[in-house]
């Protein structure tokens, strides 16, 4: 099934977040194309729930994240937040609630043990920046940009800044997160915030195809190699090399590392278990 057969325009009333399969992939669609697909609290407690449903789904391999309407996502939605001004604390502890459940939700795509790649289709900002960010992997249309603009309206996107800076380097991190000024899907692709730059409407078709190439590999070796790269990344290179020695070892006794050795060797194609 092609993204554009799963992506009919949308009638009144259906959810903020859709969920679709396409084959072994899931195939999850921010809805709120009036409100920029901005992060309410609503839509962020929706994927998240979604992603830990996904988790313990044998039937999926991998995870696509698009959007519908001219915006991958705005970031949180400043008008919920703006409401909560009134509280007796002045928002404070609202403030707090949504930006740990925020929080909480970008690190259950690092946590996921399947392969999350993002279709970026439009502008990506602040909290929608950090969303593609925080997936293991991102397709941009050409038409598609990205920024860290809080700095613009007196909020310095912190938050974002934790995912930004651990896809791009420093400066180019800073520069985006002092100016607020966006940057265009081609130098997304060079300093490293997305892997793939394609023509305009095609960019889901080609997440959902960088997913499928994904899900013919063994999914335990897929999880066990994704939770490894994460982990490792934090840590000096001692340990990082200490780590990954008992990660290969571990990986070596798998019965699909034993089966996709010998179907190399025997130059066939492997048959995985999953195990």
């Amino acid at each position: 099934m092609s993204a554009q057969a799963v992506r009919a325009e949308a009638p009144k009333h259906q959810p903020i977040l859709l969920r679709e399969t396409v084959g072994s992939i899931a195939l999850l669609t921010l809805n709120r194309p009036a409100a920029r697909n901005s992060l309410s609290e609503g839509l962020i407690g929706e994927l998240h729930a979604a992603l830990n449903e996904i988790g313990g789904d044998k039937s999926i391999r991998a995870v696509v994240l698009a959007a519908n309407g001219p915006a991958f996502c705005a970031g949180h939605d400043l008008k919920e937040l703006t409401a909560r001004r009134t509280d007796a604390d002045r928002g404070r502890a609202y403030f707090a609630q949504i930006m740990n459940a925020c929080s909480a939700m970008m690190q259950a795509i690092v946590h996921l043990p399947k392969p999350v790649v993002a279709s970026v289709q439009g502008i990506a900002t602040a909290a929608g920046c950090q969303l593609v960010a925080s997936c293991d992997l991102a397709v941009a249309s050409e038409a598609a940009a990205f920024a860290t603009p809080g700095v613009d309206i007196g909020l310095f996107c912190s938050t974002p800044m934790v995912a930004l800076s651990r896809n791009v380097p420093r400066k180019q991190a800073m520069e985006m997160l002092l100016t607020g000024e966006p940057v265009s899907a081609a130098t997304a692709q060079s300093i490293g915030l997305v892997n793939r730059v394609v023509p305009a409407g095609t960019e889901r078709d080609a997440a959902i195809a960088l997913a499928e190439k994904v899900a013919l590999k063994s999914a335990y070796t897929v999880k066990l190699g994704k939770e490894a790269f994460y982990r490792q990344s934090e840590m000096n290179l001692a340990d990082a090399y200490r780590f990954a020695a008992e990660v290969m070892t571990e990986n070596m006794m798998a019965r699909d590392a034993e089966e996709g050795i010998g179907a190399f060797i025997e130059k066939r194609d492997p048959k995985w278990q999953d195990k």
